[in-house]
């Protein structure tokens, strides 16, 4: 199978409590999974831009990219049905004073996030540890450590 390559920026998004958000992804073709802000880069983009950007069109927060923590490479079908080899970066950020946590706003989202994305939740490692519905990345506890 030919798989097209897909640089991605992905936010470990933080707030003062040590929570972790993810979003929940309802698509019609697999079951519901949760997932960090991110996505792929747009042409010319670098890593940094595009976590400042995904953060901003994913969550309404306007705020530099923290140092990347991670790198990993992954292969997956998209939710639109291609077949990537991603290459995502991970930048931690953590929410400063002035950034209420309650207030998410996901009026960026494109279409298609609009229509798999149902939801947002901050998490503690324990939550995370026992949720029972599927999260990404799959050593997403031992980034938080």
């Amino acid at each position: 199978m030919v798989r097209a390559a897909r640089p991605a920026a992905r936010i470990i998004l933080l707030d003062r409590q040590d929570r972790l958000l993810l979003f929940r992804f309802d698509p019609p073709d697999r079951p519901p999974f949760w997932c960090t802000p991110g996505g792929a880069l747009d042409p010319g983009e670098s890593y940094e831009e595009a976590a400042r950007r995904e953060l901003l069109e994913e969550t309404g927060i306007a705020a530099d990219p923290g140092p990347q923590i991670a790198r990993r490479i992954a292969e997956f079908i998209t939710i639109e049905g291609v077949p990537v080899t991603a290459d995502e970066r991970y930048f931690r950020v953590v929410l400063g004073e002035d950034i209420d946590p309650d207030v998410i706003d996901t009026g960026g989202h494109t279409e298609l996030e609009r229509r798999v994305m149902r939801g947002w939740r901050w998490f503690t490692a324990a939550d995370l540890a026992t949720l029972e519905e599927p999260w990404f990345p799959e050593d997403l506890l031992e980034m938080l450590a």
